[in-house]
């Protein structure tokens, strides 16, 4: 995995690291306060990701509204009454509006729910997380392994090129940066489990963790599912025949842009959570 687009210059490059830092900077507060901060933070994050969905499909405005609706109430569902809830209420929804969207547009109402589904799921399952005991650690561990991915891969990829990783999806990914990302995902996790103590409930996970294999053994895969994200929405966007998903985030593109490999993770580490413990 390398940089995304063309090679960006020396000052798109700095564009893309402030911009960056200060998304970070953001998303540890957020998750350090949790409460209104982080349900705020994640919420707006899947709205707009939703709004660039719908923008990349062609979706009609009235299903837009409609789809930032159910998305919205999903998340008051998520944090007031359970994940459980909310994961029935987001399912219904997004049958239900691809069903009635049929009527009047059949070639994209399979593409109403997928974004619902794919902007809904994320959301749920960092809120749930964040709610949690612990949860704080789980949702810092997820940002780190993603960041970590995303920021060796990116340089990496850049700095030794090489043979293409999915050249017809999306070009300028090569192995040397899923390499890197893999790497670089792994010293994250090191340094992570050092600094966040982070208990599934019902494993012994705190044991596993402290160990190198240990690591290796919760980082790598979701290093690769987070790759396998951001391939996801290179192909999503080579379908709709556009570069970037969005233009709000300088010298990143849009919210989904920068969330692609977050979101598949989040889902996961969720699920990961879940196994060991109770939806409530």
């Amino acid at each position: 995995m390398a940089a995304r687009g063309a090679a960006p210059t020396s000052g798109g490059l700095l564009t893309r690291i402030v911009v960056g830092v200060a998304l970070a900077a953001v998303a540890i507060a957020a998750v350090w306060a949790g409460g209104v901060a982080f349900t705020a933070l994640v919420t707006t994050a899947c709205l707009l990701m939703s709004a660039e969905w719908s923008v990349m499909h062609g979706i009609a405005r009235g299903f837009r509204l409609a789809s930032l609706v159910v998305l919205a109430f999903v998340a008051g569902v998520t944090v007031y009454v359970s994940a459980a809830d909310a994961l029935i209420v987001l399912a219904a929804s997004a049958g239900a509006i691809a069903l009635f969207m049929r009527g009047f547009d059949r070639s994209r109402a399979f593409w109403v729910a997928a974004g619902l589904l794919y902007c809904g799921l994320p959301m749920v399952a960092l809120l749930w997380l964040r709610g949690r005991v612990g949860g704080g650690g789980i949702v810092a561990v997820c940002f780190a392994i993603v960041w970590a991915t995303d920021i060796g891969a990116f340089f990496i990829g850049r700095t030794l090129g090489g043979p293409k990783f999915a050249p017809r999806i999306s070009p300028n990914k090569t192995w040397a940066g899923v390499i890197g990302g893999i790497v670089a995902a792994l010293l994250a996790g090191f340094i992570v489990v050092s600094l966040v103590q982070f208990p599934l409930p019902g494993w012994s996970a705190w044991r596993l963790a402290n160990n190198a294999l240990g690591v290796a053994l919760w980082t790598v895969p979701f290093a690769l599912i987070a790759i396998a994200g951001d391939l996801f929405e290179s192909w999503l966007k080579r379908r709709a025949g556009v570069k970037d998903s969005g233009h709000l985030l300088p010298g990143h593109g849009g919210v989904l842009d920068r969330v692609d490999g977050l979101a598949p993770v989040a889902v996961a580490v969720a699920l990961v959570w879940a196994l060991g413990g109770s939806w409530q």
